[in-house]
């Protein structure tokens, strides 16, 4: 599954890359102590010729010959590795090979006289552990499944559930613009430090190696949504900051979901950790079925938000009377003298009111994100 995988990249400290393996037979003849071993024998009376059994009639130690003929001739296909061989084939490097075996994510070598020999057992094992660590992995994780691997638990499963959440969770794909296009759909004008600010934002990712400025676009129908703003009026420091505070709102909305579906969805497969083949594997096909079911329940709810704030605010402006006016004064708030000490002593004096402020507003939004976050059977969807 991994010993014969795609070249993976070096950017993590040490991680393994996939070499060639062509000639890790060569390599291996050399390490194995054994200078002779994978050419022909010279058998009794030959005179340097190759030594082949089959000519051979039923003379005594024939058998033992040709058997100790095809156990070398065995051992010599197998390679073997020194550490630094191990490296150059793996792409990790000897301080990486040898902190793995202190973790115990790597088997320890079969120590031959005053050398240590590696095989491709552990050429295998790197190989799976630089898949791990790109598919997001921590050390301490990838040892766990590595032991659960090496007690009989496949790891099929496992990795079919992390295929299925780190895959697409929408059907838009993504397109590529230069810059001259992007200056012109946001009206010519080059501005870089809206560009940069997209690029912050993950709306826009650079292209590194090409000649003109090419920018990749994840999602283009939120780049079409920036582009309408701006056309309708809205400057584009203003469209950057509502996108930072609306991912925020929507961060909290898909975090109380993930929440919600763990307690009572997936709590019953996630139990063992790892988990096993099978639960991974049944947890895999949820994620499938209800991987829909939080923008359709978003989409639902943010209609229904939309349809009765945005009218109600249409008929504050269109109401004949004017509207009463809206004092900034401070306005004094009875609190219970207990709340005041344990504020004063976690924050001081001269901090109380900002404190008391900022937690009123922090559980005034979190109760309006819980409202739009609340699952509603039957609620209709778009």
């Amino acid at each position: 599954m991994y010993g014969s995988g795609p070249a993976y990249g070096s950017g993590w400290g040490g991680r393994p890359r996939v070499g060639g393996r062509d000639r890790a037979a060569g390599r291996g003849r050399q390490v194995a102590g054994r200078p002779g071993a994978g050419r022909d024998r010279a058998g009794p009376g030959s005179g340097g010729r190759s030594y082949d059994p089959s000519q051979e009639g039923p003379r005594a130690g024939w058998n033992e010959r040709s058997v100790g003929a095809v156990l070398s001739e065995q051992s010599a296909v197998r390679p073997e590795y020194r550490i630094e061989d191990l490296a150059h084939h793996s792409g990790a490097t000897v301080r990486t090979i040898r902190a793995y075996q202190d973790r115990g994510l790597l088997p320890r070598p079969e120590r031959r006289g005053r050398s240590n020999v590696y095989g491709d057992s552990h050429l295998a094992r790197l190989h799976q552990i630089a898949d791990l660590l790109d598919r997001g992995y921590t050390l301490a994780s990838i040892k766990e499944l590595l032991e659960a691997w090496d007690t009989g638990r496949g790891l099929g499963g496992v990795l079919g559930l992390v295929a299925e959440v780190q895959g697409p969770w929408t059907d838009e794909e993504a397109a590529r613009i230069t810059r001259a296009e992007l200056d012109a759909r946001f009206g010519g004008t080059p501005d870089e430090e809206a560009v940069r600010e997209a690029v912050e934002l993950g709306v826009l990712e650079r292209l590194p190696g090409t000649d003109a400025e090419i920018y990749l676009v994840p999602s283009p129908q939120e780049l079409a949504v920036a582009v309408e703003l701006h056309a309708a009026g809205v400057p584009l420091p203003a469209i950057t900051g509502h996108l930072r505070e609306l991912r925020d709102q929507v961060e909290h909305i898909a975090s109380r979901f993930l929440e919600f579906t763990t307690e009572h969805v997936f709590a019953r497969y996630l139990e063992h950790r790892p988990p096993t083949d099978s639960d991974a594997a049944e947890a895999a096909t949820m994620v499938r079925r209800l991987r829909p079911l939080a923008q359709q329940t978003v989409d639902a709810e943010l209609a229904r938000a939309m349809r009765i704030l945005a009218t109600r605010h249409l008929q504050f402006h269109l109401s004949p009377e004017e509207p009463p006016a809206q004092g900034d004064e401070p306005r004094p708030v009875q609190l219970p003298a207990g709340t005041i000490r344990a504020v004063q002593a976690l924050v001081g004096t001269e901090n109380v009111a900002a404190f008391v402020a900022a937690a009123a507003e922090r559980e005034v939004n979190k109760r309006t994100l819980d409202a739009l976050a609340t699952y509603h059977p039957d609620s209709p969807s778009l």
